[in-house]
């Protein structure tokens, strides 16, 4: 294989990818919450949860918040099989890769230069997922792949008795990754090491460099005169593990130590205030340090939520705590787009990050929200809220995403979906040409920009020339707008271009139909969901299409 060539995984289907639309979102302040007071200065309100598909979700975050996510935890569904009873092995199997392909392409552009992405998953498809990770991120990116104890029991009515999952984690950049990401706090288990007999000034220490080996050259076989005057060489075949020249500077340091009556073979101290802060996380995780299933399901959600049936595996808070602990600082964005039960928002809420979840099921009412009124609340005693002091306060503000922008007539065609305000059509179409959607409070021609000369407005007028030259006036020399309208009459686009260069003219919607996949809701991971063939194209769901509900004159 020559060195430009690289290993690609296949599959069926590969060559295939979604036309997404990117939806705006829209807010529901009867279910968005925050606490009733401040509990201090670091207080976070303006975290997202977001109800609707997470690959739509995903797409309608990326103008907004491409390179600003610091760490994305991801619990994807596993592939175990048990959900894919319509398809066979291969065909499950391509279909999972796909779905999980468009997501994390979307999630390596979210990542932030010093990000990480963490996802866990089980022996079923985790050696696939990492050669497709490799695909995505690189495989100069792959940072480890961490054995999570999730089960410490044994299941004895097993083969083999299954007690551990994977975390693979890869790193936006991991050159830039490595040298900013955290250690590890000691705890008394790394601690209980570091002593001090002898009353040193500087602190506990424990031994370095000390005693004999039995390899080495001849510069380490050498006399020392021990402070009580006895004078020790190596036996034969052994060897100092410290040469002359380091044992006379840690001498002239006063670090070495001879035992209480100085007459030992010489130890040379390591001080416990000279390694490093922390401790270097290891690729073994136990659930003595990281929690279990059982855990989660037992100790923390069953009290928290004691008339909600739990998830079968949820991930314990200090799993959540231990990537979050690793891949941030306090203010950073935590992504999770599987939010599941919640754990991701509650466990980076507590520690003071900002985070953004995305659910499609109905558990984000039943679970994720009363869970996070809880935690904003201080009314969660569970988790990792005693470890870090948790006393409640800041909130979180809750999203749907909005209809398909695009919805068909009666005859078939494409038109603009009714659901759409003004204010949503302005916005969706900012998203769609690239622009920011922000309005100006005193020019009517600005609905967003993409740089300081060159703005956007969007109408459903049909505009006449006598509007185009008055607004062509107003916006003047050294700025561009692009007019998204109904129609223009009188001219073509090509004439009306020359005539006012600093205008350019689009027909809506005829000039996003090409774009995306309209009316599509669903991107499930759910393949039981997915038809077995491509479906005619429906309307989008919740928006009734007309001439269904109307009658013919459409009342």
């Amino acid at each position: 294989m020559s060195n430009k060539q690289k290993l690609e995984l296949t599959w069926i289907g590969k060559d295939k990818r979604p036309k997404l639309e990117p939806r705006i979102l829209l807010e529901d302040p009867a279910r968005s919450y925050h606490a009733e007071r401040r509990v201090s200065d670091g207080d976070l309100f303006d975290n997202r949860l977001i109800f609707g598909d997470n690959l739509l979700a995903l797409k309608a975050l990326e103008r907004e918040y491409t390179g600003k996510v610091k760490c994305c935890f991801i619990d994807p569904p596993y592939n175990t099989g048990s959900a894919f009873t319509h398809y066979d092995d291969g065909l499950e199997h391509s279909i999972w890769l796909s779905l999980m392909r468009d997501r994390l392409e979307i999630i390596r552009r979210l990542l932030a230069e010093d990000g990480s992405l963490w996802i866990t998953i089980d022996d079923n498809e985790a050696h696939y997922l990492k050669v497709l990770c490799d695909e995505i991120f690189g495989r100069k990116n792959f940072v480890a792949s961490m054995v999570w104890e999730k089960d410490a029991g044994r299941k004895n009515d097993a083969v083999v008795s299954n007690s551990h999952d994977y975390v693979l984690v890869y790193a936006a950049n991991f050159d830039i990754w490595r040298r900013c990401r955290n250690l590890l706090p000691k705890t008394e288990e790394h601690t209980k090491r570091y002593k001090n007999p002898d009353n040193d000034p500087r602190g506990p220490w424990r031994q370095g460099a000390d005693g004999t080996a039995k390899s080495g050259s001849d510069s380490l076989r050498y006399e020392i005169t021990l402070p009580s005057g006895r004078v020790v060489t190596p036996p034969a075949g052994n060897f100092w593990r410290f040469s002359k020249p380091t044992l006379e500077k840690a001498l002239s340091e006063n670090r070495v130590y001879f035992g209480k009556d100085g007459n030992r073979l010489p130890v040379i101290k390591k001080y416990l205030s000279e390694v490093q802060a922390g401790i270097v996380p290891k690729t073994w995780w136990p659930s003595s340090e990281v929690g279990s299933n059982q855990e989660a399901r037992r100790d923390h959600l069953r009290k928290l939520l004691p008339h909600i049936e739990p998830f079968s595996t949820p991930k314990p808070e200090r799993l959540v705590s231990r990537i979050v602990e690793i891949a941030t600082h306090p203010g950073d964005l935590v992504l999770d787009s599987f939010a599941g039960s919640g754990t991701t928002g509650a466990v980076a809420h507590k520690m003071k990050r900002r985070w953004i979840m995305i659910e499609l099921e109905e558990h984000c009412h039943t679970h994720i929200i009363p869970r996070l009124r809880k935690v904003i609340d201080g009314d969660d005693p569970g988790g990792i809220t005693d470890a870090v002091d948790w006393k409640g306060g800041g909130g979180f503000r809750y999203y749907r995403l909005a209809p398909s922008l695009l919805e068909q007539d009666r005859w078939g065609n494409w038109v603009i979906n009714r659901a759409y305000n003004a204010a949503m059509l302005a916005e969706a179409l900012c998203k769609l040409e690239g622009f920011t959607y922000a309005p100006s409070e005193t020019l009517w021609w600005q609905h967003g920009h993409s740089t300081e000369r060159d703005f956007i407005w969007v109408t459903t007028q049909n505009l006449s020339a006598e509007q185009l030259q008055a607004l062509a006036d107003e916006v003047g020399e050294g700025r561009s707008l692009l007019v998204l309208c109904s129609a223009f009459r009188g001219l073509s686009a090509e004439a009306a271009a020359e005539r006012w260069p600093n205008l350019t003219l689009k027909k809506i919607p005829r000039v996003v139909l090409a774009r995306c996949e309209w009316g599509r809701d669903d991107y499930s991971l759910n393949v039981q969901n997915l038809p077995m063939a491509a479906p005619d194209a429906q309307p989008p769901r919740d928006v009734p299409r007309q001439g269904s509900l109307f009658d013919e004159d459409g009342e």
